[in-house]
């Protein structure tokens, strides 16, 4: 989670939202890290989650991800839950509850959607409070700067 922090402080230098993700390979190893991009590219794809993902596909050669986890410093929007299972990853872990847009425990529980044909393991609160105050400092610093 720490590394994927340090995703979500690097988002914050072409202000993007401080949202973290990386892909850890079956041994632990990290196969590709991202941060928001959104303002960045001008993409409304570019999710923290969705760029770290592909860029695993990328480096492991398809697109499916079984026994790699997904870590992010918020909980997953239903776009980037959906990616999760799609890729077939075994584990999401995630600090922040998002109780405006989870979609993995918030709101919805898409990943783990009986209906589906692939269901992943979950596990949320980790280092909780430092990455709910980095989101909650990028917040703030817009309201009072009028933005936002």
């Amino acid at each position: 989670m720490r590394l994927a922090l340090e995703q979500a402080q690097a988002a914050l230098q072409h202000d993007d939202v401080p949202v973290g993700a990386v892909v850890l390979g079956p041994s632990g190893e990290v196969v590709a890290a991202a941060g928001n991009e959104r303002e960045l590219l001008g993409d409304p794809t570019a999710h923290a989650e969705l760029l770290a993902l592909r860029r695993a596909a990328e480096k492991v050669g398809g697109w499916r991800l079984t026994d790699h986890t997904l870590v992010v410093t918020l909980e997953p929007c239903t776009m980037c839950a959906g990616a999760a299972v799609l890729a077939r990853v075994a584990w999401l872990v995630f600090g922040a509850f998002d109780p405006k847009a989870g979609a993995v425990a918030s709101l919805w529980d898409v990943v783990r959607d009986p209906r589906l044909n692939h269901h992943v393991e979950v596990g949320g609160g980790i280092l909780e409070a430092d990455c709910g105050q980095l989101l909650r400092d990028y917040f703030d610093s817009r309201r009072a700067g009028g933005v936002g």
